[in-house]
Protein backbone atom coordinates (compact mmCIF):
# COMPACT_ATOMS: atom_id res chain seq x y z
CA UNK A 1 0.00 0.00 0.00
CA UNK A 2 1.31 3.06 -0.97
CA UNK A 3 0.63 6.42 1.04
CA UNK A 4 0.66 9.84 -1.68
CA UNK A 5 0.36 12.90 0.72
CA UNK A 6 0.69 16.40 -1.06
CA UNK A 7 1.83 20.08 0.65
CA UNK A 8 2.85 23.48 -0.20
CA UNK A 9 6.66 23.45 -0.48
CA UNK A 10 7.24 27.01 -1.69
CA UNK A 11 6.60 29.91 -4.28
CA UNK A 12 8.31 30.28 -7.58
CA UNK A 13 8.55 33.91 -8.62
CA UNK A 14 6.38 34.65 -11.47
CA UNK A 15 5.42 31.12 -11.56
CA UNK A 16 3.50 30.35 -8.69
CA UNK A 17 3.13 27.80 -5.70
CA UNK A 18 5.63 24.67 -5.81
CA UNK A 19 3.79 21.37 -4.64
CA UNK A 20 5.25 18.81 -2.46
CA UNK A 21 4.35 15.64 -3.06
CA UNK A 22 5.55 12.46 -0.77
CA UNK A 23 4.73 9.04 -1.78
CA UNK A 24 5.52 6.42 1.17
CA UNK A 25 5.92 2.08 1.67
CA UNK A 26 6.98 0.54 5.03
CA UNK A 27 10.43 0.52 2.93
CA UNK A 28 10.92 3.88 0.81
CA UNK A 29 9.97 7.06 0.94
CA UNK A 30 10.10 9.17 -2.26
CA UNK A 31 9.63 13.43 -2.11
CA UNK A 32 9.20 15.08 -5.11
CA UNK A 33 8.29 18.67 -5.97
CA UNK A 34 6.61 20.27 -8.83
CA UNK A 35 9.38 22.70 -9.84
CA UNK A 36 11.14 20.84 -12.16
CA UNK A 37 9.84 17.03 -11.08
CA UNK A 38 12.71 17.04 -8.86
CA UNK A 39 13.35 13.94 -6.24
CA UNK A 40 14.40 16.44 -3.17
CA UNK A 41 14.69 12.98 -0.92
CA UNK A 42 14.42 9.21 -1.53
CA UNK A 43 14.43 7.38 2.17
CA UNK A 44 15.48 3.80 2.64
CA UNK A 45 16.85 1.41 5.28
CA UNK A 46 20.03 0.04 5.88
CA UNK A 47 20.28 -4.15 6.71
CA UNK A 48 19.61 -2.46 10.65
CA UNK A 49 16.41 -0.70 9.77
CA UNK A 50 17.70 2.60 10.03
CA UNK A 51 16.84 4.91 7.32
CA UNK A 52 18.66 7.22 5.40
CA UNK A 53 17.97 9.73 2.38
CA UNK A 54 20.22 8.48 -0.57
CA UNK A 55 19.75 11.71 -2.83
CA UNK A 56 21.79 14.85 -2.93
CA UNK A 57 19.64 17.98 -2.65
CA UNK A 58 18.61 21.15 -0.54
CA UNK A 59 16.41 21.69 1.62
CA UNK A 60 14.89 25.49 0.57
CA UNK A 61 13.09 25.77 -2.85
CA UNK A 62 15.42 29.22 -3.34
CA UNK A 63 18.36 26.78 -3.41
CA UNK A 64 17.00 24.68 -6.25
CA UNK A 65 15.30 27.20 -8.39
CA UNK A 66 18.72 27.91 -9.16
CA UNK A 67 20.03 24.18 -8.49
CA UNK A 68 23.13 24.47 -10.95
CA UNK A 69 24.19 21.05 -11.11
CA UNK A 70 20.48 19.54 -11.96
CA UNK A 71 19.90 17.74 -8.18
CA UNK A 72 17.17 15.26 -8.87
CA UNK A 73 15.44 17.15 -11.99
CA UNK A 74 13.97 16.51 -14.85
CA UNK A 75 16.09 17.74 -17.30
CA UNK A 76 14.88 18.31 -21.15
CA UNK A 77 14.15 19.07 -23.79
CA UNK A 78 17.52 16.99 -24.90
CA UNK A 79 19.53 15.57 -21.46
CA UNK A 80 23.13 15.75 -21.97
CA UNK A 81 25.44 17.54 -24.71
CA UNK A 82 24.61 18.51 -28.38
CA UNK A 83 27.80 19.59 -30.05
CA UNK A 84 28.00 23.05 -30.60
CA UNK A 85 24.57 23.54 -30.05
CA UNK A 86 23.35 22.91 -33.82
CA UNK A 87 21.13 20.58 -35.42
CA UNK A 88 19.34 20.11 -38.48
CA UNK A 89 16.17 18.66 -39.06
CA UNK A 90 14.66 18.32 -42.89
CA UNK A 91 17.02 21.07 -43.73
CA UNK A 92 15.97 23.40 -41.38
CA UNK A 93 19.02 24.34 -39.10
CA UNK A 94 18.45 25.20 -35.55
CA UNK A 95 21.00 27.03 -33.02
CA UNK A 96 20.67 26.03 -29.49
CA UNK A 97 22.01 28.43 -26.43
CA UNK A 98 26.01 27.27 -25.38
CA UNK A 99 25.78 26.40 -21.72
CA UNK A 100 28.43 23.60 -21.22
CA UNK A 101 31.52 24.88 -22.58
CA UNK A 102 31.31 24.87 -27.07
CA UNK A 103 28.01 22.54 -26.52
CA UNK A 104 24.60 22.87 -25.36
CA UNK A 105 23.55 20.91 -22.14
CA UNK A 106 20.63 19.65 -20.79
CA UNK A 107 17.74 21.78 -22.60
CA UNK A 108 19.41 24.73 -22.44
CA UNK A 109 19.49 28.01 -20.23
CA UNK A 110 15.74 27.50 -18.96
CA UNK A 111 15.10 23.64 -19.14
CA UNK A 112 12.59 21.46 -17.92
CA UNK A 113 14.42 21.42 -14.83
CA UNK A 114 13.29 25.14 -14.34
CA UNK A 115 9.34 25.03 -15.10
CA UNK A 116 6.70 24.35 -12.60
CA UNK A 117 4.82 21.65 -13.96
CA UNK A 118 1.33 21.13 -13.09
CA UNK A 119 0.46 17.77 -10.74
CA UNK A 120 -2.33 15.23 -10.12
CA UNK A 121 -2.73 12.05 -8.14
CA UNK A 122 -2.67 9.09 -10.03
CA UNK A 123 -2.40 5.10 -8.36
CA UNK A 124 0.49 4.73 -5.93
CA UNK A 125 2.19 8.04 -7.25
CA UNK A 126 1.40 11.57 -9.12
CA UNK A 127 1.70 12.61 -12.43
CA UNK A 128 3.26 15.76 -13.95
CA UNK A 129 2.32 17.58 -17.38
CA UNK A 130 4.26 20.52 -18.85
CA UNK A 131 3.59 22.11 -22.65
CA UNK A 132 6.70 23.23 -24.28
CA UNK A 133 5.83 26.16 -26.74
CA UNK A 134 7.24 25.79 -30.37
CA UNK A 135 10.83 27.74 -30.47
CA UNK A 136 11.35 26.76 -26.56
CA UNK A 137 14.87 27.08 -25.89
CA UNK A 138 15.51 27.19 -29.65
CA UNK A 139 13.41 23.48 -30.25
CA UNK A 140 11.09 23.19 -32.95
CA UNK A 141 7.13 21.72 -32.33
CA UNK A 142 4.77 22.55 -29.33
CA UNK A 143 5.57 19.45 -27.15
CA UNK A 144 3.23 18.22 -24.34
CA UNK A 145 5.10 16.05 -21.88
CA UNK A 146 4.15 14.35 -18.92
CA UNK A 147 5.93 12.32 -16.29
CA UNK A 148 4.69 9.99 -13.72
CA UNK A 149 6.10 8.85 -10.66
CA UNK A 150 5.14 5.87 -8.74
CA UNK A 151 5.82 3.98 -5.86
CA UNK A 152 5.45 0.60 -4.92
CA UNK A 153 7.19 -1.50 -2.17
CA UNK A 154 10.49 -1.31 -3.10
CA UNK A 155 10.63 0.10 -6.41
CA UNK A 156 10.41 4.08 -7.92
CA UNK A 157 9.32 4.00 -11.32
CA UNK A 158 9.12 7.00 -13.70
CA UNK A 159 7.80 6.59 -16.87
CA UNK A 160 7.66 9.48 -19.68
CA UNK A 161 5.15 10.42 -22.47
CA UNK A 162 5.51 13.02 -25.03
CA UNK A 163 3.95 14.15 -28.56
CA UNK A 164 4.67 16.83 -30.49
CA UNK A 165 3.34 19.33 -33.50
CA UNK A 166 6.66 19.23 -35.32
CA UNK A 167 9.55 17.10 -35.39
CA UNK A 168 11.63 17.45 -32.71
CA UNK A 169 14.71 16.35 -30.88
CA UNK A 170 13.94 14.58 -27.20
CA UNK A 171 15.65 12.66 -24.50
CA UNK A 172 14.27 12.86 -20.79
CA UNK A 173 15.79 11.16 -18.03
CA UNK A 174 16.44 12.14 -14.08
CA UNK A 175 19.36 13.48 -12.75
CA UNK A 176 19.45 12.25 -8.91
CA UNK A 177 22.54 12.18 -7.33
CA UNK A 178 23.23 8.95 -5.14
CA UNK A 179 24.84 8.22 -2.29
CA UNK A 180 23.75 4.58 -0.72
CA UNK A 181 25.72 6.05 2.42
CA UNK A 182 23.37 8.96 3.10
CA UNK A 183 23.90 12.10 1.49
CA UNK A 184 26.30 14.35 3.05
CA UNK A 185 28.73 11.22 3.01
CA UNK A 186 32.23 12.24 1.88
CA UNK A 187 32.42 9.98 -1.45
CA UNK A 188 31.16 6.85 -3.15
CA UNK A 189 34.54 5.14 -3.36
CA UNK A 190 33.11 2.49 -0.70
CA UNK A 191 30.26 1.65 -3.43
CA UNK A 192 30.51 -1.34 -5.88
CA UNK A 193 29.10 -0.50 -9.23
CA UNK A 194 27.89 -3.42 -12.20
CA UNK A 195 26.30 -1.87 -15.30
CA UNK A 196 25.37 -4.29 -18.09
CA UNK A 197 27.24 -2.77 -21.24
CA UNK A 198 28.91 -4.46 -23.82
CA UNK A 199 30.11 -0.89 -25.14
CA UNK A 200 30.26 2.71 -24.19
CA UNK A 201 30.93 5.49 -25.65
CA UNK A 202 34.64 7.49 -26.17
CA UNK A 203 34.29 11.19 -25.82
CA UNK A 204 36.37 14.13 -27.52
CA UNK A 205 37.54 16.89 -24.48
CA UNK A 206 34.56 18.61 -24.42
CA UNK A 207 32.71 15.47 -23.81
CA UNK A 208 31.35 14.85 -27.23
CA UNK A 209 30.94 11.41 -28.44
CA UNK A 210 33.75 10.82 -31.02
CA UNK A 211 31.35 8.76 -33.28
CA UNK A 212 33.13 5.13 -32.25
CA UNK A 213 31.13 2.53 -30.20
CA UNK A 214 33.71 0.50 -28.06
CA UNK A 215 34.07 -2.46 -26.53
CA UNK A 216 34.47 -2.41 -22.47
CA UNK A 217 36.69 -5.48 -23.05
CA UNK A 218 40.44 -5.14 -21.29
CA UNK A 219 39.15 -1.52 -20.21
CA UNK A 220 38.41 0.57 -17.18
CA UNK A 221 34.59 1.03 -18.70
CA UNK A 222 34.15 -2.67 -18.21
CA UNK A 223 31.95 -2.81 -15.27
CA UNK A 224 29.97 -5.95 -15.84
CA UNK A 225 31.14 -7.70 -12.72
CA UNK A 226 30.89 -5.53 -9.47
CA UNK A 227 33.57 -3.20 -9.26
CA UNK A 228 34.56 -0.59 -6.53
CA UNK A 229 34.26 2.46 -7.57
CA UNK A 230 37.21 3.93 -5.42
CA UNK A 231 39.81 1.56 -7.20
CA UNK A 232 38.03 1.90 -10.62
CA UNK A 233 38.20 6.07 -10.53
CA UNK A 234 42.18 5.25 -9.92
CA UNK A 235 42.69 3.09 -13.31
CA UNK A 236 40.33 6.25 -15.13
CA UNK A 237 41.58 8.85 -16.91
CA UNK A 238 40.35 12.14 -16.56
CA UNK A 239 38.36 13.32 -13.41
CA UNK A 240 35.90 10.58 -13.28
CA UNK A 241 33.02 8.94 -15.15
CA UNK A 242 31.10 10.85 -17.48
CA UNK A 243 30.29 8.34 -19.93
CA UNK A 244 27.55 6.76 -21.90
CA UNK A 245 27.26 3.23 -21.63
CA UNK A 246 25.42 1.29 -24.47
CA UNK A 247 22.73 -0.56 -23.64
CA UNK A 248 21.39 -1.82 -26.77
CA UNK A 249 22.01 -1.12 -30.39
CA UNK A 250 20.37 0.86 -33.62
CA UNK A 251 17.58 -1.65 -34.62
CA UNK A 252 16.95 -3.29 -31.62
CA UNK A 253 13.72 -3.28 -29.62
CA UNK A 254 13.04 -1.17 -27.26
CA UNK A 255 12.16 -3.47 -24.50
CA UNK A 256 12.82 -2.61 -20.39
CA UNK A 257 16.27 -4.41 -19.41
CA UNK A 258 18.33 -4.34 -16.37
CA UNK A 259 20.99 -2.43 -16.54
CA UNK A 260 22.63 -1.37 -13.36
CA UNK A 261 23.57 -2.22 -9.79
CA UNK A 262 24.99 -0.31 -6.73
CA UNK A 263 25.77 -1.72 -3.82
CA UNK A 264 27.14 -0.02 -0.50
CA UNK A 265 28.64 -2.58 1.12
CA UNK A 266 29.27 -0.98 4.73
CA UNK A 267 25.47 -0.20 5.32
CA UNK A 268 24.13 -2.98 2.95
CA UNK A 269 22.07 -0.75 0.99
CA UNK A 270 21.19 -1.55 -2.82
CA UNK A 271 20.10 0.44 -5.99
CA UNK A 272 18.96 -1.88 -9.08
CA UNK A 273 17.93 0.15 -12.19
CA UNK A 274 16.23 -0.72 -15.01
CA UNK A 275 14.97 0.67 -18.37
CA UNK A 276 13.90 0.87 -22.03
CA UNK A 277 16.36 3.65 -22.60
CA UNK A 278 19.41 2.47 -25.19
CA UNK A 279 21.81 3.94 -22.96
CA UNK A 280 22.59 4.65 -18.91
CA UNK A 281 25.63 8.04 -18.55
CA UNK A 282 27.51 7.22 -15.42
CA UNK A 283 28.81 10.01 -13.96
CA UNK A 284 30.50 10.22 -10.61
CA UNK A 285 30.16 13.83 -10.05
CA UNK A 286 33.33 15.01 -11.13
CA UNK A 287 32.16 18.83 -11.00
CA UNK A 288 31.24 19.14 -7.32
CA UNK A 289 33.58 20.90 -5.66
CA UNK A 290 31.97 21.53 -2.31
CA UNK A 291 31.00 24.97 -2.47
CA UNK A 292 27.21 24.05 -2.80
CA UNK A 293 25.95 23.66 0.33
CA UNK A 294 22.81 20.87 0.34
CA UNK A 295 20.69 19.30 2.74
CA UNK A 296 21.20 19.99 6.29
CA UNK A 297 24.18 22.18 5.75
CA UNK A 298 26.27 19.38 3.42
CA UNK A 299 29.13 19.98 1.55
CA UNK A 300 29.17 18.05 -1.54
CA UNK A 301 32.79 17.43 -2.60
CA UNK A 302 33.86 16.06 -5.93
CA UNK A 303 32.98 12.27 -6.47
CA UNK A 304 30.29 12.61 -3.35
CA UNK A 305 27.72 11.04 -5.45
CA UNK A 306 26.94 8.95 -8.70
CA UNK A 307 24.38 9.33 -11.34
CA UNK A 308 22.81 6.78 -13.66
CA UNK A 309 21.00 9.09 -15.64
CA UNK A 310 19.03 6.37 -18.38
CA UNK A 311 18.78 8.21 -21.84
CA UNK A 312 19.39 8.27 -25.35
CA UNK A 313 23.15 8.64 -26.55
CA UNK A 314 24.69 12.29 -26.15
CA UNK A 315 24.38 14.30 -29.20
CA UNK A 316 22.25 11.70 -31.15
CA UNK A 317 20.73 14.65 -33.33
CA UNK A 318 24.06 15.08 -35.03
CA UNK A 319 25.15 11.75 -35.24
CA UNK A 320 23.72 9.07 -37.86
CA UNK A 321 24.92 5.90 -36.14
CA UNK A 322 23.13 6.44 -32.76
CA UNK A 323 19.59 5.58 -32.17
CA UNK A 324 16.90 7.89 -33.32
CA UNK A 325 16.64 10.92 -30.78
CA UNK A 326 13.74 12.52 -33.26
CA UNK A 327 10.14 12.28 -31.99
CA UNK A 328 7.81 13.03 -34.90
CA UNK A 329 3.93 14.31 -34.58
CA UNK A 330 2.63 10.58 -35.58
CA UNK A 331 4.54 9.13 -32.90
CA UNK A 332 4.43 9.16 -29.19
CA UNK A 333 7.42 9.26 -26.53
CA UNK A 334 7.29 6.41 -23.89
CA UNK A 335 10.12 5.40 -21.67
CA UNK A 336 10.37 3.73 -17.93
CA UNK A 337 12.87 3.53 -15.50
CA UNK A 338 12.74 1.97 -12.39
CA UNK A 339 14.97 2.30 -9.42
CA UNK A 340 15.03 -0.78 -6.76
CA UNK A 341 15.70 -0.26 -3.61
CA UNK A 342 16.68 -3.17 -1.28
CA UNK A 343 19.36 -4.83 1.12
CA UNK A 344 21.74 -7.28 1.55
Amino acid sequence: MTEVAKEVFGVAPEQGSVEKWTLSTESVRVEVISLGCIITAIKTPDRHGHFADVVLGFDDLGSYLSNPRYFGAVVGRVANRIAKGRFTIDGQKYKLALNNGPNASHGGLRGFHKAVWTSEIVENGVKFSHCSPDGDEGYPGNLRVCVTYSLEKHTLSVHYSAHTDKTTPLNLTNHSYFNLGGQGKADIYDHEVTISAQAYLPVDDTMIPTGEVKSVENTPFDLRAPALIGSRLKELPGPGFDHNFCLWEPGQPHEERWCARVVHPESGRVLEVSTTQPGVQFYTSNFLDGTLRGKGGASYPKHSALCLETQNWPDAVNQPRFPDVLLRPEEKYSHTTRFKFTVV
